[in-house]
């Protein structure tokens, strides 16, 4: 069953749009194109399951080709920590690029890295360390994936997986780093004095919506709607914020989707008064990247300003896409999608096929024209995981 709600406060400018403006994201691809790694992901235009549902377009960003890391993080993370060498530097970000960072992170000294994970972001600041000659210590919270561990050890990390969920595991590796000397935490969340670094990894992630609108823009298309999935909310506010900006009074009807079991956001949003709601618990879902109980304060202020409707799925309606992805209908392109990545298709399919959603479709205007923007942000980062649930219809919650 698909929950929803519609966004009932006042649409308003807030401070995260400038963050995401076009220029600004523009020059952060420049710093990403510093890298060999770097190319813009395919966007997919799915157009015989558009047509089977009745809409104009569906138009899907697929990141598992992202820098060779099978997700998008790496595009927050590397931008991060550059802006923060550069300002403990006392420079500029712009002065730095991908062959100046390592020796601009070895005026660090020896340094540390730490982050908090279900493992895609883990991996992508154990990546980045690496390729910065600096250490990188990763924690991952309670059900996470033993193949995803050995992804962000075999970047060179330490890593483990710790007793705790999500966002307690984001405490605990706070404390680890404030005690620490020479070190910092890299997390895509906010709280009270930790603003910057988080911003950087939004500003990193819009590149992707960029990259999208330009390549949509190629083909004449102006999307209608876009489905953004939810975690803490960096990748949904990030892209909320940049096609804001990027179409103006133009701007696309926006779903923003969570699990059921980690559904801060939709639940923030029921509540009505802008105040968030905390979700606690283990969060046992197959959509372990999404299983993020508190909302980053930077994310919400940006989608209860600017986000239409939020939105909970079951595990179900993401295992649903995956398999309509990987076995798609003849003629539109296959797209190996993970089980978060999955997320933001899985609602659209249960918008366009759900008969109790016919209000949601009427209130939101889907029809025949419609055009939907929808973003895979991972590949099969747990490739037996992605199979058990593709081939033999398990669900695969690893406790």
């Amino acid at each position: 069953m698909i929950k929803w709600v519609s966004n009932t406060l006042q649409k308003s400018d807030c401070a995260g749009l400038a963050l995401m403006e076009p220029d600004v994201v523009k020059r952060i691809r420049e710093f990403h194109r510093s890298f060999p790694q770097y190319a813009p992901t395919p966007l997919v235009s799915l157009d015989r399951l558009a047509e089977s549902l009745g809409i104009g377009g569906i138009y899907l960003k697929d990141e598992s080709y992202r820098f060779g890391l099978n997700s998008f993080k790496a595009l927050g993370c590397t931008f991060a920590i550059a802006s923060y060498i550069a300002q403990v530097l006392g420079k500029s970000v712009w002065e730095l690029d991908y062959s100046s960072l390592p020796a601009a992170a070895s005026e660090l000294g020896e340094f540390t890295f730490y982050a908090a994970t279900d493992g895609n972001h883990g991996r992508a600041v154990a990546w980045a360390a690496r390729e910065l000659g600096q250490r990188a210590v990763v924690y991952m919270n309670k059900g996470c994936s033993e193949v995803r561990l050995r992804h962000i050890l075999n970047e060179g990390a330490e890593a483990s997986i710790s007793e705790l969920n999500y966002d307690d595991t984001i405490r605990f590796v706070r404390g680890l780093a404030s005690a620490s000397p020479n070190s910092e935490i890299i997390q895509d969340t906010a709280w009270e004095g930790y603003e910057d670094i988080p911003g950087w990894i939004m500003q990193g992630y819009a590149v992707m919506a960029l990259e999208a609108c330009e390549q949509l823009e190629q083909v004449g298309v102006v999307p209608t709607h876009v489905s953004l999935q939810a975690g803490v909310g960096a990748f949904a506010g990030s892209a909320q914020a940049f096609v804001s900006n990027f179409y103006g009074d133009m701007v696309p009807k926006s779903f923003v989707v969570e699990p059921h079991v980690a559904d801060c956001y939709y639940r923030s949003a029921l509540r009505g008064d802008g105040e968030v709601v905390n979700v606690g618990g283990e969060m046992r879902t197959i959509m372990a990247g999404l299983a993020c109980g508190e909302p980053s304060p930077v994310s919400w202020d940006i989608m209860k300003s600017k986000s239409d409707y939020f939105a909970s799925i079951d595990d179900a309606d993401a295992a649903r896409a995956m398999r309509v992805l990987g076995a798609p209908l003849e003629g539109d392109t296959r797209v190996i999608s993970g089980e978060s990545g999955a997320s933001g298709m899985g609602f659209l399919l249960g918008l366009l096929t759900n008969d109790d959603l016919a209000d949601l479709r009427a209130d939101a205007g889907v029809g025949k024209d419609s055009h939907f923007l929808v973003f895979s942000t991972e590949g099969d980062t747990d490739p037996q995981n992605y199979r058990d649930i593709v081939w033999n219809g398990k669900f695969g919650i690893q406790y």
